[in-house]
């Protein structure tokens, strides 16, 4: 193995990639590291990650443990789906998601998945729905899914210092001494690229808020800055294992700095909401098919865009879940409302972004005259849609873009469909264009209206079942929100500030 500073620890230790990782290598791990505890991670219901600790007193209590995993009560992870009488499930480790709590350095963590009394995945769990997708693009396609998600989140400190202040909405890749939190973000970047290891890179985003008014006791009075962690492509299963357990390291991290971090969607009015864009590429026989030799999109890659044009206006449903989500989605900033695609173009719902695709080993361009060997490498096209936000329930979301994918590369119809969606140019300085573009939801109220008409498209092969798809319309019912631009537009100056701050701080840590 190679063994760079932030390679994963426990594969150094191991000498093997994580993918190959055995029960006799985690109880090797056990044994060298002196670990007092294992700790099992999932995700429920409200996408949030859970734990459990079980303490390691002797070798025989891990083997059971790596096993055949534990219980958890099912009917309080998922409240509403599973009745209290029948609410066991196994909570069972994945071996490859493994790694030493850098919080808790004498537990050893895990990744679990739910499976049912009879050893089956559970059908109601976000991550098995997220599998089973996956599975059936596989079976019916032939071709894999690879994902990343950009995550977007304000960090908030107390700012006694106010000296190089970098001004509002002008915070983008910012270096210190403007940016005050460089350092607790090479924190997260060193724990995230350890533990999870498909990390991108991290920068200050556009958002800077230099002194927040708020009546929420942890908000008030204090700077934020808007940070950006972008994860590297895995299989779309472990991607939104990535994201979850992204969002908890951040938090913790931050916790112990004594900051706040939030991936609320939106914060304060007219300053920049947290996105959270997910990219796509599909491969086969391991090669990523998204463009040809000369660097043009592929079949492969207009039928995704297509499928993912087809499902747009129900995806929403589980990537924008408070009502809030609708402040950021409004025209002329860089969030979409209407269906449609570009290339590099940020004012389109879905982006075709540069990907070395037509070009190469740029380095010999902009350093004359010195000799080296130029790399062969993979693709890196990808396509983005920009719709989701830190909101997005992540399993459910990418489940969701996984079946889009599939719908659009066994369906026709994607490939007319991306032809006639296709923009070019800024399409809110485009009137003409940007009422014939179809529209996405406005509301929670919206999405939950038309997540109901269509939800034949998620549940056909089984794979969202019925009871998740009426808990996420129930969800989004429950924001109330059905005439929230009418109130919007009878709102001015305080009423209208204090209308929305109720509203937004509502979700501070709800994601």
């Amino acid at each position: 193995m190679n063994k760079y500073a932030l390679s994963n620890p426990l594969s150094i230790l191991l000498d093997k990639p994580k993918e190959d990782f055995t029960r006799e290598d985690l109880l090797k791990v056990i044994e060298e590291k002196q670990i007092e505890r294992i700790t099992f991670h999932y995700t429920a219901l409200d996408g949030k990650m859970k734990e459990l600790k079980i303490p390691i007193p002797a070798r025989i209590n891990a083997e059971i443990v790596l096993t055949e995993g534990e219980r958890a009560d099912g009917s309080s992870l998922f409240k509403g789906l599973i009745d209290t009488g029948l609410s066991d499930l196994y909570i069972v480790p994945v071996f490859k998601s493994a790694f030493i709590n850098p919080f808790n350095p004498g537990s050893l963590d895990f990744v679990c998945r739910y499976l049912t009394a009879t050893g089956e995945p559970a059908p109601f769990a976000p991550d098995n729905i997220l599998g089973n997708a996956h599975r059936l693009l596989k079976k019916n396609t032939g071709l894999d899914m690879y994902a990343l998600g950009e995550l977007e989140f304000y960090l908030f400190y107390n700012d006694d210092n106010k000296m190089y202040l970098p001004g509002r909405q002008k915070a983008y890749h910012l270096s210190a001494p403007y940016s005050k939190t460089s350092a607790v973000l090479a924190e997260m970047l060193k724990n995230l690229t350890q533990i999870v290891g498909a990390v991108k890179y991290a920068h200050n985003e556009v958002g800077y808020i230099e002194n927040i008014k708020s009546d929420n006791k942890e908000l008030n009075g204090k700077t934020g800055e808007q940070l950006e962690i972008e994860l590297l492509a895995t299989p779309i299963d472990e991607a939104a294992d990535n994201i979850v357990l992204a969002k908890w390291l951040i938090r913790n991290i931050a916790y112990r700095h004594g900051m706040l971090v939030t991936f609320a969607p939106k914060i304060e009015d007219g300053d920049a909401g947290n996105g959270m864009h997910v990219h796509m590429k599909l491969f086969k026989d391991g090669k990523n098919v998204m463009v040809d030799s000369d660097g043009v999109l592929t079949q492969h890659a207009r039928g995704l865009i297509g499928g993912l044009c087809r499902y747009a206006n129900t995806l929403t449903a589980f990537g924008n879940t408070v009502s809030s989500s609708y402040l950021r989605l409004v025209p002329d900033q860089e969030a979409p409302t209407k269906v449609c695609w570009s290339d590099s173009n940020r004012s389109s719902m879905i982006r075709v972004p540069l990907g070395w695709s037509k070009t190469r080993n740029l380095a010999s361009f902009v350093n004359p005259g010195i000799n080296f060997s130029p790399l062969d490498i993979a693709s890196m096209q990808t396509v983005e849609i920009r719709t989701p936000d830190g909101s997005a329930n992540a399993h459910l979301l990418l489940a969701g873009l996984t079946l889009a994918a599939e719908w659009g590369l066994t369906n026709e119809k994607a490939h007319q469909l991306a032809e006639k969606l296709y923009v070019k140019g800024n399409i809110f300085k485009d009137k003409k264009l940007f009422n014939e573009l179809p529209s996405l939801p406005a509301t929670c109220s919206a999405s939950a209206d038309i997540l109901n008409q269509k939800r034949a498209e998620y549940e056909r092969e089984n794979i969202f079942t019925p009871s998740i798809i009426d808990y996420t319309i129930e969800s989004l019912k429950s924001e109330k929100d059905a005439d929230l631009h009418k109130k919007l537009a009878k709102l001015k100056g305080t009423a209208k500030t204090k209308f929305i701050d109720k509203m937004v701080q509502k979700d501070l840590h709800k994601h």
